[in-house]
């Protein structure tokens, strides 16, 4: 039997941590960032290293994708479209190495219980995986009978979420069932230290974000305990959501097309980037593996696609090919995730830090992944697989 070498040396790499560093030298050690510098390590022969020098092409963090449906979503025309589990390199060849999974109009058929599942799978299969309880409904599907235990309780389950306001979906939460739900998260945060946020999903409907604010106007609950995605489906509503920002308050970006009635998430990005808006508040996440319905005014579904994490890559590549300061939107892919997270461990390339990592190419495009010190994808081609990958 063969076994992986126990370190791995990075020469020669242009680091973008995600601030700019230059050209670095880095050592890869159980699965942790041992050692980055411009002097290389002298490591003795008897030690067992894998050397790869990029010879000057750009290292990043491993994207963090917090909304991803990774038991799959769907459902909303029947059994049948029901969107089966995300596989594995899904995620890596995207450069997903940490996902976050949901639940989303289904918290019936699907539990608590099977994502926490899916995210144990995920692990086993290399990946760094979380979720949250909770779905689009309230009362919240648990797994231990409360929000507030279920995060308190179970090292995956980061907050509550993603509850549906402003959608004909939703379970149309009052001011104060919603502030039960978020007092439940904040409470469970100051126990443990994790994110302990409330993941707001929003919809269409023209009421937007009205019950966030009247939420943080008329209780004592920290308005970053309020993170709503997909703010960018309506222009309206994208400008509402930047205003949360400036109270404390991270917004989610949801890279997919919207139409004339939104911005496109990589325009929704370079907004964000050219206002004064605080910009560590803002993030982009897939929705990979959820159902991406559309329906009339009478609520009927005309027409039906799923997401996949893939399309927060190309928001990446669309960013990078227009000569935007790779600098000014990375943030939003890893370190800003991180932060919103608590992940102190992940979105930044530093000693210590898990050794979640992206080659890019020369032209900008995803050679290498490292997820927790192994390589996932090399050279484009996948070295690791899923279970039931073919």
């Amino acid at each position: 039997m063969s076994y992986p070498p126990s370190l791995i040396l990075i020469k020669n790499a242009t680091l973008f941590a995600p601030q700019a560093r230059g050209s670095k030298h880095l050592l890869i050690a159980a699965g942790k960032i041992a050692y980055i510098g411009d002097i290389l390590p002298t490591l003795g022969d008897e030690l067992a290293v894998e050397t790869v020098d990029l010879a000057g092409q750009i290292l990043i963090p491993g994207f963090i994708d917090a909304h991803t449906h990774i038991t799959g979503g769907g459902g909303e025309a029947g059994f049948a479209t029901r969107v089966p589990p995300v596989p594995l390199s899904q995620f890596t060849r995207a450069g997903v190495t940490t996902a976050v999974g949901v639940l989303g109009t289904d918290d019936l058929t699907r539990t608590t219980g099977s994502l926490l599942a899916q995210v144990y799978a995920l692990r086993e299969e290399g990946l760094s995986a979380y979720c949250y309880t909770g779905g689009y409904h309230l009362p919240p599907t648990t797994l231990t009978g409360s929000v507030k235990s279920d995060i308190v309780y179970i090292e995956p389950i980061l907050g509550v979420g993603e509850l549906a306001i402003s959608d004909h979906r939703s379970s149309q939460p009052t001011l104060n069932e919603l502030l039960k739900v978020a007092s439940e998260a904040h409470v469970a945060r100051l126990m443990t230290g994790k994110a302990g946020i409330l993941h707001l999903h929003l919809g269409d409907g023209e009421r937007g974000l009205a019950l966030v604010r009247e939420a943080i106007a008329n209780a004592e609950i920290p308005a970053k305990t309020y993170n709503p995605t997909h703010v960018n489906r309506r222009k309206a509503l994208f400008d509402e959501a930047c205003e949360l920002t400036k109270l404390g308050c991270w917004i989610d970006v949801t890279a997919f097309e919207t139409g004339d009635v939104g911005y496109e998430p990589a325009e929704a990005l370079m907004r964000y980037m050219n206002s004064d808006y605080p910009q560590d508040k803002l993030t982009i996440s897939s929705d990979g593996g959820g159902c991406l319905p559309c329906f009339d005014h009478h609520g009927h579904m005309t027409k039906m696609d799923f997401a996949s994490s893939s399309a927060m890559t190309e928001v990446f590549y669309q960013l990078i090919d227009s000569d935007v300061d790779l600098v000014r939107f990375l943030p939003f892919f890893t370190s800003n995730v991180a932060d919103l997270l608590n992940f102190s461990h992940k979105g930044q390339i530093n000693v210590g830090c898990d050794a979640d990592l992206i080659v890019l190419d020369p032209n900008n495009r995803i050679h290498h992944v490292m997820a927790q010190g192994h390589w996932h994808i090399f050279a484009k081609n996948i070295i690791k697989k899923g279970s039931f990958e073919n």
